[in-house]
């Protein structure tokens, strides 16, 4: 199939009025990367848990657990990149001389993935004269270990992958009066973020807690959607 017969297909399939589409682009290769619409993070839920589903509820031994300490989610995490900061025991609200068997031990827990949008499919005239909107969405899990148990961090990046041109953080503060255990969306559309964008750099941070077992901060449903359409 000629090259501007693929064109035609992505055109058509995706409706792409407006958008510069320069005969000098591989219209095949677009066309079966299917840029638009799908998520471009890979392995959106590592914690094979779906926020269709209410969180599991942590399993309570009450005795500590056989071997080292864990210190890290269980998981499948390929296809990102994970580090692990630790917090140190917090002793906040232990009045003085007085004697504890355990205290919490905290530490952050990052996952981050840097997609590369014209691997995906995208080309450049797209990302620098339409702009399209880029769609970020997560689901976390209220652990209600801390008032502070998720961040998120995302950020377009230029060709180098290093020139941020735009971000978009949240550090929520939890509201711990009530219980509550369910999934908390977030969500932003990246639009008119000015042309160059050619990365999208992913980075959230869950916090985790030790004491006597180990209780993690869950995440699931990550997303980087390209739209074929602007909003600004």
């Amino acid at each position: 199939m000629a090259n501007n017969e693929w064109k035609k297909k992505c055109e058509t399939e995706w409706d792409l009025k407006g958008i510069s589409l320069p005969d000098s682009v591989d219209w095949k290769f677009v066309y079966e990367a299917k840029p638009f619409g799908r998520n471009l993070l890979k392995n959106p839920a590592p914690h094979g848990v779906s926020h269709n589903s209410p969180p599991p509820e942590p399993e309570l031994t009450g005795y500590p657990p056989t071997g080292p300490p864990r210190s890290e989610p269980e998981g499948d995490f390929s296809g990102w990149i994970t580090s692990r900061e630790s917090l140190g025991y917090d002793a906040s609200g232990v009045p003085p001389g007085v004697a504890v068997c355990h205290l919490p031990n905290y530490s952050w827990f990052t996952l981050e993935q840097k997609v590369d949008l014209k691997a995906e499919g995208a080309w450049d005239e797209l990302l620098d004269g339409f702009q399209p909107d880029i769609v970020i969405k997560d689901w976390y899990e209220e652990s209600q270990l801390h008032d502070s148990i998720y961040q998120l961090r995302v950020r377009l990046l230029g060709a180098d992958g290093e020139t941020m041109i735009k971000e978009h953080t949240v550090s929520p503060t939890e509201d711990l009066s009530n219980y509550s255990h369910n999934w908390k969306e977030v969500s932003h559309v990246f639009s008119g973020y000015g042309p160059g964008v050619r990365y999208v750099h992913f980075l959230h941070r869950l916090k985790n807690k030790f004491m006597v077992e180990f209780f993690p901060t869950l995440v699931t449903g990550s997303t980087v959607l390209v739209m074929p359409r602007k909003s600004s």
